[in-house]
């Protein structure tokens, strides 16, 4: 799970560059199964606020039903804030 988490929060911090805008397809893609499997292995341990925020992030960058924010100034912080998300989360639990 660290790696995935790490992953994650590198593309997320990536995002804060001007990029194609193919990788910020493959950054919904990659994010949500990301979100989506923290989601599935921490609500083994019943509903905690790691599966709320996952969830909630799951949700926010979901490719299916994509949520838009055109300004890519709305989008940044979002992209920041959630890069932490995950950098802190591949931290905490380093044995997953």
């Amino acid at each position: 799970m660290k790696t995935i988490s790490l992953i994650c929060a590198v593309l997320l911090f990536l995002a804060l560059i001007k990029l194609p805008i193919g990788y910020y397809t493959i950054l919904r893609i990659v994010v949500t199964i990301g979100a989506a499997a923290i989601v599935a292995k921490e609500f083994k341990h019943g509903i905690n606020i790691w599966v709320i925020v996952f969830g909630f992030i799951a949700v926010i960058f979901n490719p299916i039903l994509p949520v838009y924010l055109h300004d890519k100034a709305i989008w940044m912080p979002i992209d920041l804030i959630c890069g932490i998300i995950f950098f802190v989360k591949s931290f905490i639990n380093p044995k997953q």
